[in-house]
């Protein structure tokens, strides 16, 4: 009665100390900043007398269990435990201690008396103590078999002293201490070689190893798993380390073997008469080397990574003696040729990675031996050819299928194959699997992801297609020429990529249910109202939303409140109409907002304002008016592009437009704005290269990375973007974060080029052609280094082309025409490289006009100099002339009646 009374009691007080912590926990989760100032005073004090009442509890429950033997608390939240050593302590008979992750605040580093004798197996891993020393009193427990500070931060070797150092735990086998400052101190690495004889694994991965820290860790001759990841490791592993002919497990990943072929670096397994190497990690360790036939020395392998390195060469033959390899791991390597026929007698593999290397030739049949294959990754390769049903013969246990990236087609023997296996992932985009539909996809009902994008299927999507797949979360086929109707989108799926179809009809159906987070139907033939799919249901949890590109008319329908999680709505070239929706402001974390090239009317509505995490805003091509809101430039602070081109606003462009510091295209272009150029267009960090171009974690100019869970990975939705540059429209994607441009043309600016505008040094498209601006194009426009195209055409201005122009080396596209310029045009590649149209329209003379310069200008000097000095050649020419004609009106009369009189006299003088 007694013994059930004291279960009963303890059970009481074990069950009241859990309701406490949990309350606890919860008062600690609570989000005090939603109360009012007493409120959360009152919630403050409930947490802390909570907490403490817990922590007291806690110390006295353990403490009354002196016999216990046995103690695991990992992950428990026990920060606020200050004393947590001191309980520990008070369990004399404690022979495992598993503290993991417990977020503990203190390790203690002064002990008096320990009271754990028998204390064999100790696990503090993942709980940072900043950089604390090495406690003495671990050393002190001589008794410990296991110890696992992994991730603990310890910093500094311990202090030298008989009872601190690792020669006393003379009974360690199981030493776990990566992530650890300390250990990277060849004196602490001697100390551990004198215990070494006993252990069998050793984890010092991410220490901070230099190899020949490495040469003083020796003598560890019982060792079976080594683990060296993420040290400074450059060569091979002295053999005085241990017995490496023993040695099952290494893993030296993500260390510098850039100058060490993998034949040396393996040198000491390789002459192991009998190897026992099962596991090899070598990934991400700057190999640049070739695979070594020799590799079929290590008989007993079992794991094999040698991913994301440099090895180059072929795969050789000899890789298909190794019988008992299970995982096989070369992505991402510069591997060629052909995949070896021997691949088949991998009898044991079950994961084999090829991807993203430079794999030739077809596949082998001998694939299809591989019956315990689960996992084929042959993606991103130059594989070409065909591929039957023969493939997969026997691949019964087959999962996971990744291809994508290759010239495949995939043709089955018999039309109606059934594959052996059962998929759960499949993709094959850009192999040939048309023009039908693949019939044999429909047996595979374990499909949780399926990628057939751009795969050559012209016919429709058979009725069936939805009801085949009810485990379906993700599906791409987008980039074929798939037809029909779509009538609803299964709850089931998280992503929808069915871009570059021939979809018609109206737009699909949404479930209640539906967990949708990504739909792209753009590039299609939808047609109808977005009412259907928008606003017939309840609300959703959906991310990103493209509809561009297709027939849809009517308004867009006001009820956005249901769509609150949108990050991505683009509705871009459709034939929608009426007023921009005011309950679009309930988008708060949109950061991409594209409706260009509508029929969309009206004013921005000033919802808009509330959508703080824009990053892009697009109305281009419509037939909006009224003037540019102020609130864009206080309220959407993060905007990077910024695009109303082809509208009706008009008014001027207030300075508020320049707190917009990150904007990086701005186009402003064929609209009815007038006022002057505004000078504080400085103010645009991005585009003056006071803030770096290029992309940070938290801007999505250029995609949405989607992280719905496993087998999401590498999903994105791309942003583009319809932009006029150089005269031409350019739609642009993956590089659309490096584009830097500013257009106003065909408006109605007057004034002068602000000189502040030279300060732009990144911008790349100036483009203020076709207002009404005057003075002179500012000297210092060759500052702007990385201008690819200026256009001032068709404006006011006058003077002299800027000699800096001729230091625009980027410069592809030239417009100063029909404007009031002058003078000599600049000497450069670029600019006599350009059309004599680019100048048209103006006073210029040199290449590439006909018009030569020098006449004209020596003529012109000529002049100027005359007209400085102040004399009067018009005078001087109309003296000289009255003075020559009165000469020789005098002079000639006389001569005349003198040459008469003489022919005279001789006459008569003849008798004539």
């Amino acid at each position: 009665m007694s013994a059930v009374f004291k279960f009963s009691y303890i059970s009481s007080l074990y069950l009241t100390f859990c309701l406490l912590l949990v309350l606890a926990l919860s008062a600690k989760n609570y989000d005090a900043t939603l109360c009012h100032d007493d409120e959360r005073q009152a919630l403050l004090q409930f947490k802390s007398g909570l907490v403490d009442e817990a922590d007291r509890l806690a110390s006295w429950w353990l403490s009354s269990m002196s016999s216990l033997r046995h103690l695991d608390m990992s992950g428990v939240y026990l920060t606020e435990a200050s004393d947590w050593f001191q309980v520990i302590n008070t369990l004399p008979s404690l022979a495992q201690l598993h503290l993991s992750s417990s977020g503990l605040p203190d390790i203690h580093p002064n002990v008096a008396s320990l009271n754990l004798t028998f204390l064999s197996s100790l696990d503090l891993s993942y709980n940072n103590f900043n950089k604390s020393f090495m406690p003495q009193w671990i050393f002190s427990i001589t008794s410990l078999v296991s110890l696992d500070l992994s991730g603990c931060h310890f910093r500094g070797p311990p202090i030298s002293s008989s009872t601190s150092s690792f020669h006393n735990l003379t009974s360690l086998k199981f030493l776990h201490i990566s992530e650890n400052e300390f250990m990277s101190s060849s004196l602490v690495l001697k100390e551990l070689s004198s215990i070494g004889g006993n252990l069998i694994s050793l984890d010092m991965g991410s220490c901070g190893v230099k190899s020949a820290t490495l040469d003083s860790l020796h003598n560890l001759t019982s060792l079976l798993s080594l683990v060296l990841y993420d040290n400074e490791l450059t060569s091979t592993i002295p053999k005085s380390l241990g017995n490496l002919c023993n040695l099952r497990h290494i893993d030296m990943g993500y260390n510098n073997f850039q100058n060490i072929s993998l034949t040396s670096l393996l040198r000491s397994f390789l002459d192991c008469k009998s190897p026992s190497l099962e596991s090899l990690y070598l990934e991400v360790s700057r190999l640049s080397c070739s695979l070594p036939n020799q590799l079929e020395q290590l008989v007993n392998l079992v794991h094999l990574d040698l991913g994301d390195n440099d090895i180059s060469g072929p795969i050789p033959e000899s890789i298909g003696k190794l019988s008992f390899l299970r995982s096989l791991y070369l992505y991402w390597n510069l591997i060629s040729g052909p995949i070896p026929y021997s691949v088949g007698g991998l009898s044991s593999l079950e994961t084999l990675t090829l991807s993203h290397n430079h794999l030739t030739g077809t596949l082998p049949e001998s694939l299809g031996q591989l019956s315990k294959l689960k996992y084929l990754d042959l993606s991103h390769n130059l594989l070409t050819g065909v591929v039957t049903d023969a493939h997969f013969s026997k691949l019964i246990g087959l999962k996971n299928l990744y291809g994508s990236g290759n010239n495949l087609t995939l043709r089955p023997h018999y039309a109606n194959w059934v594959p052996s296996f059962q998929l759960e992932s499949l993709y094959i985009s850009s192999w040939d699997l048309g023009p039908q539909f693949p019939l044999w996809l429909l047996t595979q009902r374990d499909l949780s992801f399926l990628d057939m994008r751009n795969t050559k299927i012209s016919s429709t999507m058979p009725e069936s297609f939805w009801r085949s797949f009810p485990n379906l979360q993700y599906l791409d086929m987008s980039q074929n020429q798939i037809q029909g109707r779509l009538f609803e989108i299964p709850a089931t799926l998280v992503g929808v990529e069915l871009s570059s179809n021939l979809f018609s009809g109206k737009l699909p159906k949404l479930f209640n249910s539906s967990m949708l987070k990504l739909l792209d139907l753009s590039n299609n033939s939808f047609t109808g109202s977005l009412f259907h799919l928008l606003c017939s249901w309840g609300g959703n949890v959906t991310d990103a939303l493209n509809l561009a590109n297709n027939h849809l008319s009517g308004a867009i329908p006001d009820c956005w409140e249901k769509w609150q999680s949108l990050r991505f709505l683009n509705l871009e070239n459709n034939n929608l109409s009426g007023v921009i929706p005011t309950t679009m402001g309930y988008l708060s974390y949109l950061v991409s907002l594209n409706m260009c090239k509508n029929k969309l009317s009206g004013r921005l509505p000033a919802s808009l304002m509330w959508l703080k995490e824009l990053q892009i805003l697009e109305f281009a091509s419509n037939e909006l008016v009224g003037s540019i809101p102020t609130w864009i430039g206080t309220e959407l602070l993060d905007l990077r592009i910024l695009n109303l081109r082809s509208n009706s606003f008009d008014g001027t462009i207030s300075h508020e437009l320049c707190y917009l510091t990150a904007i990086q295209i701005l186009d402003f272009a064929h609209n009815n704005l007038s006022g002057n150029i505004p000078r504080c267009f400085n103010n645009f960090t991005v585009l003056s290269k006071k803030e770096t171009t290029e992309i940070n974690p938290d801007s999505m100019i250029s995609g949405f990375p989607f992280g719905f869970g496993s087998g999401f990975e590498g999903i994105e939705i791309k942003n583009s973007a319809s932009l006029v540059m150089k005269g031409q429209e350019y739609t642009y994607s993956t590089i659309l974060y490096l584009v830097m441009v500013l257009d106003l043309s065909s408006n109605k600016f007057s004034g002068s080029i602000p000189v502040e505008l030279m300060a732009l040094q990144a911008l790349q498209s100036l483009n203020i052609s076709n207002n009404q601006l005057t003075g002179v194009i500012p000297k210092n426009i060759g500052d702007m280094k990385f201008l690819e195209s200026f256009d001032v055409s068709l404006n006011h201005l006058s003077g002299e082309l800027p000699m800096s122009l001729s230091g625009l080396s980027f410069l592809s596209s030239f417009n100063v025409s029909f404007n009031n310029l002058t003078g000599r045009i600049p000497s450069s590649t670029q600019l006599q490289g350009f059309n004599e149209t680019s100048f048209f329209g103006n006073k210029l003379c040199g290449v590439p006009l006909t018009q030569i310069c020098g006449e004209i200008e020596h003529h012109k000097d000529q002049q100027e100099d005359d007209t400085s000095h102040g004399v009067d050649f018009g005078l001087i020419i109309s003296i000289l002339l009255g003075f020559f004609v009165g000469f020789w009106s005098i002079v000639i009369p006389l001569n005349v009646g003198t040459i008469w009189i003489s022919l005279y006299k001789l006459r008569y003088m003849l008798g004539c």
